[in-house]
């Protein structure tokens, strides 16, 4: 009988599945979250389960040429979890890799160091690149990937399968045997403490139960007519929007935020911030406040602290706003921040039915913010 290597690393250690582990097998596998985001389990997992994947799944695992480990705790042993590697192309040297972790060890961050420690251990026998899968919503694995030092690499279409959702894409993060070692470079880093404040207003990233604010304020018809082309969102995107928001800001996408009153907690509109060109270090920025909240100088100050993120954590060197030429109470905002007028591009954007949109572009420079 071959011995499998058991591997110590990050404050885990990696082992063989064993017969004691069963009810922790089953504790992991029949949890909602890892219901949701773990493919091909079966519902409801039970200890037959478990006593398959154990004495059958997990080494075939290791005969077609992939793994299956347990994660366990090195002080007690006690198995906290599952990482493994699937889907190998030997020609490429190429491996998926994937994991699950029970409740009770999660916020500890098991996954983030058996992903690490498997890494290497495939780098170290031979794989020279590693993919991690995870479904959009699941930003809690993105992060996993991102601090293992696995860099977004794009949308796998339809690479995914559920139950009840059908096929569905995949996002997939990559790490070569040769990139550097620590957590990959984000272009979107966390706001210092979540928040970006000047003590009157508060921005902080949009989450999926902002969705029916979202909604409201979106499908405004002031709102709308300043978007491009003009049309009004479904209750459905702009749900899909925040529950993709965490997501968006990881894979450096878009940082999308709410706006909210510091004395009141009450929100008070939205912003946000993608690149338009990540080479040139250029970004724009878009708002929109709810109308309760409007003429109070907010908007100016959710742009002014957005900037000061962008050109200082971010490392962003030029900001831009697109605007319609008409709207002057976006140009006033703008204009306050620092921003100066550069350029009327005509028929740049989409309209209504065929028709083309003007774009008055405003950009700032740091030396420029207000």
């Amino acid at each position: 009988m071959t011995l499998l290597p058991v591997v110590e690393a990050h404050g885990v250690r990696l082992r063989p599945f064993r017969a004691e582990d069963t009810a922790d097998v089953v504790d992991g596998c029949a949890d909602p979250l890892t219901q949701r985001f773990v493919s091909n389990l079966p519902t409801p997992y039970t200890e037959l389960d478990a006593r398959w994947w154990i004495d059958a799944g997990a080494p075939a695992a290791w005969t077609g040429g992939g793994a299956a480990y347990a994660i366990a705790d090195p002080a007690t042993d006690r198995l906290l979890g599952a990482v493994g590697l699937n889907n190998p192309v030997p020609a490429r040297g190429q491996a998926e890799i994937g994991y699950w972790v029970r409740s009770a060890a999660r916020g500890r961050g098991v996954a983030g160091a058996a992903t690490r420690a498997l890494s290497e251990h495939a780098f170290a026998t031979g794989t020279v690149r590693l993919e991690l899968l995870t479904e959009a919503e699941n930003g809690p694995s993105q992060r996993v990937a991102l601090a293992a030092g696995f860099v977004y690499e794009g949308v796998r279409r339809s690479a995914g399968s559920t139950r009840d959702e059908g096929r569905h894409d995949l996002l997939a993060w990559v790490r070569l045997a040769d990139d550097p070692p620590g957590p990959a470079t984000r272009l979107l880093p966390d706001l210092p403490g979540g928040v970006l404040t000047d003590q009157v207003v508060a921005l902080r990233r949009l989450a999926p139960d902002d969705a029916e604010l979202m909604y409201r304020l979106h499908s405004r018809a002031e709102v709308v007519a300043n978007q491009a082309p003009p049309v009004p969102p479904t209750r459905e995107a702009i749900a899909r929007r925040c529950r993709l928001a965490e997501s968006g800001w990881l894979t450096g996408e878009i940082a999308r935020l709410l706006i909210t009153d510091v004395a009141s907690g009450e929100p008070a509109g939205s912003c946000g911030l993608s690149f338009t060109d990540v080479a040139a270090g250029e970004a724009s920025v878009g708002y929109a406040l709810l109308p309760s909240w409007r003429g109070r100088g907010y908007a100016t100050r959710a742009v002014r602290l957005l900037a000061g993120w962008a050109f200082g954590p971010t490392g962003i060197a030029r900001l831009t706003a697109g605007t319609v030429p008409d709207n002057t109470a976006s140009h006033r905002v703008l204009e306050r921040v620092g921003f100066q007028r550069e350029a009327l591009q005509r028929g740049r954007l989409p309209g209504l039915a065929g028709a083309r949109l003007d774009d008055l572009t405003f950009a700032l420079l740091p030396s420029e913010l207000r």
